[in-house]
Formats: C-alpha cells, structure tokens, sequence
C-alpha cells in the first residue's frame, strides 16, 4: 500500500484532527506544530506568537482511498480561510489558515483548489501554501483531544458543513 502524507493549519488543531480522523483513507493523524523558527517547541511557546509556527495536523493517508483533492476540500469547509491569525475565538499567528505541500503535484492541487474556492467565497482568501517543513508533535494531552473529551469540546467538530 502507498501511503502519502499532508499537512494542514485550520484554526486550533483538535478540531481539525477530529475532521480528518473521520475520514475513510486517513490512516494517521497528529496534531503538531510546523511553519516556525523554534526547534521542538512547546504549546507555550507557539501561544505567545513568537515561534512563527502554526498549530497543524499531519496526516497520513491511503491515495487508493482518499485522494489529496478530497483532504483539500475538507480543509476548506473545516474553517474560515478569510481571517487573518484567527479562527472563531482563537486568535494568535497559530491559528492562521495554511498547507503545507510534500511534492510539486499537491501545491499545484493546492494552488487550483484555491482559485476555485476563490470564486465562490467574496471575501479574500489569506490561506498561505507553502513547503512543509519539519513536523514537531504536540504534547500527549493534545493528541485525540475531542476524542478523549467529546465534542462538546471544541467548536469544530459540530460544524454543519462537515456533516
């Protein structure tokens, strides 16, 4: 089986870990930090808008299952890729809307899905697309966190556009 990878910054990372973790084809999530200048930061770290990293989820997935154009829609509907350094009532550069690309095939997936939800959103889309760069895992208690704590937990996963 081929196994390929994604990266994706949708607002606070527990709910968009239980986004993807639903989906058929998505072999592994882990909630993390990436985009940054600090090495193996801290949740502190990344809070105080120092780090330069985001919050992100990693994601393994089965292309056979679930192709990269299906994670990229889900990201979209996942959250608001208007707002700068902010999802619902999350605010801080960690929570800025970003994809991260592995190979040249998934920026140019990202890039056109961008200009298609561009068309149909009026506002201005601030979702950057960049590289991935080094993946840092997030401490334990954030890993699974809807899941350990229920929905009611996070915003997110009671989202109508992902039912």
């Amino acid at each position: 089986m081929k196994i390929e990878k994604a990266m994706f910054g949708a607002g606070c990372f527990w709910g968009v870990q239980y986004t993807f973790q639903k989906i058929p084809g998505v072999l592994k999530t882990e909630v993390g930090y990436s985009g940054g200048n600090i090495k193996n930061p801290s949740y502190e770290e990344v809070c105080n808008d120092k780090s330069g990293h985001a919050e992100v989820v990693y994601i393994e997935f089965d292309p056979e299952k679930v192709s990269y154009a299906d994670l990229l829609s889900v990201f979209w509907k996942s959250h608001n890729p208007t707002t700068i350094n902010m999802q619902w009532p999350d605010v801080g550069t960690q929570y800025r809307s970003i994809i991260f690309y592995y190979s040249t095939q998934q920026k140019k997936e990202a890039e056109e899905s961008l200009k298609r939800v561009q068309k149909i959103i009026p506002k201005k889309i601030v979702t950057e697309i960049k590289k991935a760069s080094e993946f840092y895992p997030a401490e334990n208690y954030h890993q699974d966190y809807v899941n350990k704590n229920g929905a009611n937990s996070c915003h997110i996963a009671n989202n109508p556009y992902l039912s």
